[in-house]
């Protein structure tokens, strides 16, 4: 079961890093150009997978040359899922899109089946519509004037997910054991860089918006950006090292699913007793029950989708 071990170490990496995004976000990058934090971590991704390449090598004839493209590919979409990830979190808080994000098994399943040859029981099906029936809520519990920023963040998170879980059904389909994961890391942080890189650099807008804040914050922006740098890395190796070693795909993303919106739906409110500035919750009474009803049906859903 070492694969569920890595799948849980990622999924408190994950809410940590959806965290700390969030506090960026809203402090240094408030209202739009959030996106514009890529530059950043464009380039640290790449000098990660030079600093790899450096010390542990590359065997390229352990595998045919489509296999590194496309785990560079994978590495891609894992880099511009972010723009719809950044817009989500400027216009909503980190629990909802912790829940909001939980629809990946879903995906998973459906990508699983099509991509992968796994198969899924009518249990399964019934276990999507619960899923998916927690942001729906979150929605119906929105004031009428307000449902439509939540239906858009809700909108940009399953962008988010939907790139996100193809990236990471393209490595586990090239995941090869005559390949070192190792390897196999390398080019998916290539990938990532210079789709971050790309993205920044593509938009004058979201360029300039970076060194604006890098100049007006004295560099403070720096600290949380490395940090959510290491908790990058450490997650990213985490998370496709139980993919890629877990039962199936779909079995995967469950497990980590059923342990992540309970992780942040705590995180989030002792974070903002504690700590306001990075918690940023609303704790009101409606706001928390309608936060845990959700985060039930999540975690109903997801273990229903392992059976």
């Amino acid at each position: 079961m070492s694969w569920l071990l890595l799948v849980i170490v990622a999924t408190i990496l994950d809410s940590s890093r959806i965290f700390v995004d969030n506090y960026t976000s809203d402090v240094y990058f408030k209202g739009r150009g959030a996106v514009s934090q890529k530059l950043f971590y464009g380039i640290t991704f790449i000098v990660a997978a030079v600093v790899l390449a450096i010390i542990f090598g590359i065997d390229f004839s352990a595998a045919p040359l489509t296999t590194f493209l496309l785990l560079f590919v994978s590495g891609l979409l894992s880099g511009f899922a972010g723009i719809p990830y950044y817009k989500a979190l400027e216009i909503d808080d980190s629990t909802n899109l912790g829940i909001f994000v939980q629809i990946a098994p879903v995906l998973y399943l459906l990508f699983g089946w099509f991509l992968l040859g796994e198969t899924f029981n009518p249990l399964h099906i019934v276990a999507s519509v619960i899923i998916v029936s927690a942001p729906l809520l979150i929605l119906l519990a929105t004031r009428k004037r307000s449902r439509k920023i939540k239906l858009k963040a809700i909108f940009y998170s399953f962008l988010y997910v939907l790139i996100a879980v193809i990236g990471n059904v393209i490595f586990v389909k090239e995941n090869r054991p005559e390949l070192s994961f190792i390897s196999e890391m390398i080019f998916v942080f290539l990938g990532k860089g210079v789709s971050d890189i790309i993205i920044v650099a593509t938009k004058p807008k979201w360029y300039r918006r970076f060194f604006s804040v890098l100049s007006s914050s004295h560099k403070k922006v720096l600290r949380p950006m490395l940090c959510n740098t290491a908790i990058g890395l450490l997650k990213d190796f985490a998370y496709r090292g139980g993919i890629a070693i877990a039962p199936s795909i779909a079995l995967a993303s469950a497990a980590s699913d059923s342990v992540e919106p309970i992780f942040i739906f705590f995180m989030g409110i002792i974070l903002t007793l504690i700590w306001p500035k990075f918690g940023r919750e609303k704790l009101g009474r409606k706001n928390v029950l309608v936060h845990l009803s959700a985060t039930v049906l999540v975690v109903i859903g997801i273990i229903l989708l392992q059976f």
